[in-house]
């Protein structure tokens, strides 16, 4: 079997009529190929993230990664985009669904695509996945470690968004989450929250918690990085993507 792909950097439609940059990978074959967007963690559009993608086209998927940092610093250093986008309050929900119902059209338009796309997030990327997923129709979402989805009645201000958790009678496809034990945000306590959601508007979903696990367990280059979850984590991302996008 023929093994290629190609990885590029394109420009794409975000929110608003803006145009934004991503990082566009895909298998070298005639398809049809299911899609993933990849929203990356809150340090970028990093090089980390941009080998997430290569991994997903590796495995016979068109992958998307949206640079949702783009306005903050067209073209620039990762880190940098990323200071200045906290430093600005961080990604405004609506654009970032824009952003990635964009990517969303590119995947779906794609002569070698079979229609059906997923989408994945890390870190502030798993909030922003359970947000989309919500908010946009797609037929697979995975959360990995996504903070902030369920806060404690406590930990919300009046500055912060209103909590992506209520949005989850609007879930649109099954809902895969992978999660640390030793995490702090989300904790053990805001993953059950999520979870008897869930289960109150009667969604599809599976959860995995890994005991020895904090948070960025599948970030290679972090000290977080967990081998046996980062590596259960991948399989079990595998075997529901492809049950619901490439079957």
């Amino acid at each position: 079997m023929y093994d290629a792909l190609m990885a590029e950097t394109i420009r794409l439609p975000g929110h608003g009529n803006d145009e934004i940059t991503g990082y566009l990978a895909r298998p070298l074959g005639p398809g049809p190929f299911p899609g993933v967007v990849v929203i990356h963690h809150m340090p970028g559009y990093d090089l980390s993230t941009k080998e997430i993608v290569r991994n997903f086209a590796a495995h016979g998927y068109n992958a998307l990664c949206p640079n949702l940092h783009y306005r903050a610093l067209p073209d620039g250093e990762p880190g940098e985009a990323a200071r200045l986008t906290r430093e600005g309050g961080g990604v405004p929900d609506e654009q970032c669904v824009g952003d990635i119902a964009g990517a969303s059209a590119v995947l779906r338009s794609m002569v070698t695509a079979n229609r059906k796309v997923g989408v994945i997030g890390y870190c502030s990327g798993g909030r922003q996945s359970y947000l989309v997923a919500c908010s946009l129709p797609f037929d697979a979402a995975v959360d990995c470690y996504g903070g902030r989805v369920a806060p404690a009645p406590e930990e919300i201000t009046p500055e912060s968004p209103a909590p992506v958790v209520e949005l989850t009678p609007s879930l649109s496809c099954p809902l895969l989450g992978l999660f640390g034990a030793n995490d702090g945000n989300p904790s053990p306590e805001q993953t059950a929250r999520i979870e008897t959601a869930l289960q109150r508007h009667g969604k599809e979903y599976e959860f995995h918690t890994y005991e020895d696990a904090g948070h960025a367990f599948f970030s290679v280059d972090r000290p977080n990085f967990n081998v046996a979850a980062a590596n259960d984590g991948w399989q079990k991302i595998w075997d529901f993507y492809g049950r619901h996008l490439a079957g």
